[in-house]
């Protein structure tokens, strides 16, 4: 059903439809907005962790194509999780979302690995319009 509508708004809905996304964030509002944001894009949800840990354990169970990290969660930060998948996979694909604020963690979380961000509140053609440079289509 939802199908038709996602080809007829996205420019390569098969390239998409072939993409998983791992979403990590301790709040379940910011995961359940990036869920519908990439489902509306034909994209397919991978899975979803609610802090770091459960973000590395999962990367290393899914191997998601694509994974949004944000930076301040519980038991394990965003940077450190992201640093510790690019250990585990060098070419893993890790957009970090953060607050408006927090460019220096921003700056640590690329060396980390991150390979691009998106600022919080975003909109769905943003968070779109970063996928598809990363992921290069």
């Amino acid at each position: 059903m939802q199908m038709a509508t996602a080809e007829e708004k996205s420019p390569t809905p098969e390239a998409a439809l072939q993409k998983r996304v791992l979403i990590v964030d301790d709040a379940l509002f910011m995961r359940n907005t990036l869920r519908d944001i990439f489902a509306s894009a034909g994209f397919s949800i991978a899975g979803e962790a609610d802090d770091g840990v459960q973000a590395v354990n999962l990367f290393r169970e899914l191997k998601p194509d694509l994974v949004t990290m944000d930076i301040v969660m519980p038991y394990k930060s965003g940077i450190d999780a992201t640093r510790e998948i690019v250990q585990l996979d060098p070419a893993a694909v890790v957009i970090m979302c953060s607050a408006l604020g927090q460019e220096s963690l921003v700056m640590e979380a690329i060396e980390a690995g991150a390979t691009d961000f998106i600022v919080k509140p975003f909109r769905g053609e943003d968070v779109l319009a970063v996928v598809k440079k990363v992921l290069g289509h």
